[in-house]
């Protein structure tokens, strides 16, 4: 055989692809579920920045936040019940558990994090509800009392107990929030099969960037939702949640090259498969969209608005514009983790590509409406409890 033969022979097996190797089972629907968590566990975050490590600045959307988390933590599962053949099924995984089983434990870590998420929300709006009891009928009296756990004691020494009870339910709930976004790091990075996936950074980079895209989800809706209702937006809280938002990017984007130079850096016989992926099907949307625009760009934008001091107009008009880009930034990064994950072959020789369909069970359509839905439910929340009335507020509701 000639030698240029043999090279022709060599090319043909290194691109071939197994049959069961074309399709793609983890799609959007799975992209979604991640990213939806994070925004949850993010928001959680910056709202336990101030009832627990006490960040002043952060007062104007410490209850917002949590009315946005529970608004997404709604939704949560919502991606992982339209992807089962059999969503009636899924409470088996909590009343039959399978110790064994990395997925044993989901349901109970998300049902206990909504559990302390919720009970916070009521102890933290418990005054507002009882001011707006007062001056509902019907319907909304009785919702409003429920709310209000059948206590009108606003007293001095009762609110202080109330505030003992938030800073306990906010302080198990950073470690809870943390677990439901990287118990999912977890099980990607638990598949020993998939050189991609199996990395021990896998559930931080997850939980990094959970905090990077809720700390951008709240300053956009924040400035948003001031905007729109005619507010007056606290430029002091937005600069301090640009700060923070740049500093869990520093960590994020370091990490999750670290990961990728770690697998250039040993070249173990991986390499050969990871290195064609990221030079392949994940070219455009690692390397052009996740790292060059939407990472390099709101890098050096961050880092000039958290070390130079902008005019409020000029921070106004970037923060909303980054925090769109570090939110499109989390999703790619779950795009090229779960779908990029399973473009190479199970022979390790040549790679696959996916493209999503509109209106198919898990296509471009249904992830729409399910990224609606929260905004949605927010909307409804923010009818029944109000975004921002603080303490001093209370008595003039």
């Amino acid at each position: 055989m000639s030698v240029a033969a043999h090279g022709e022979t060599v090319a043909a097996i290194s691109n071939f692809i197994f049959p069961n190797d074309l399709h793609v089972h983890w799609s959007l629907m799975i992209v979604l579920y991640p990213y939806i968590t994070g925004l949850v566990a993010g928001a959680f975050i910056v709202s336990s920045l101030y009832h627990v490590f006490h960040i002043k600045a952060l007062k104007p959307v410490a209850r917002f936040s949590l009315l946005f988390a529970l608004a997404f933590l709604i939704c949560a599962t919502w991606p992982l019940l339209n992807h089962l053949g059999h969503p009636e099924r899924a409470l088996s995984m909590m009343l039959t558990p399978n110790p064994t089983s990395a997925m044993a434990g989901f349901g109970y870590i998300y049902s206990a994090y909504f559990i302390v998420l919720l009970l916070e929300i009521i102890f933290i709006f418990r005054p507002v509800v009882v001011g707006l009891r007062e001056k509902a009928t019907g319907f909304m009296r009785v919702l409003y009392g429920i709310l209000a756990i059948g206590s009108d004691n606003v007293s001095e020494k009762a609110l202080k107990i109330d505030h003992k009870i938030i800073a306990f339910l906010a302080a198990i709930g950073i470690p809870m929030a943390c677990v439901l976004h990287g118990y999912v790091g977890f099980i990607f990075g638990g598949i020993k099969a998939n050189p991609l996936w199996a990395t021990p950074l896998m559930p931080l980079i997850f939980l990094l960037s959970a905090c990077v895209s809720g700390i951008a989800g709240i300053i956009l809706t924040y400035i948003l939702l001031m905007k729109i209702s005619g507010r007056a937006i606290d430029m002091d809280c937005v600069q301090t949640l640009i700060k923070f938002l740049w500093g869990f990017f520093i960590l994020d984007f370091v990490f999750e090259m670290l990961e990728l130079f770690s697998h250039f850096y040993m070249a173990t016989h991986h390499w050969h498969t990871l290195e064609t992926l990221y030079s392949g099907p994940l070219f455009n949307t690692f390397w052009v969209f996740q790292v060059g625009i939407f990472s390099v760009i709101p890098f050096f934008l961050l880092m000039f608005m958290s070390l130079i001091r902008f005019k409020d107009g000029l921070l106004l008009f970037f923060a909303p514009i980054v925090s769109i880009m570090i939110l499109l930034q989390v999703l790619l990064m779950r795009w090229n983790v779960v779908v990029g994950g399973q473009l190479m072959s199970k022979s390790e020789r040549g790679a696959t590509t996916f493209h999503p369909m509109w209106l198919e069970k898990e296509g471009i359509l249904p992830a729409i409406i399910i990224m609606i839905a929260p905004v949605v439910i927010l909307w409804i929340i923010g009818k029944v409890l109000p975004f921002w009335v603080d303490d001093e507020g209370v008595e003039a509701v």
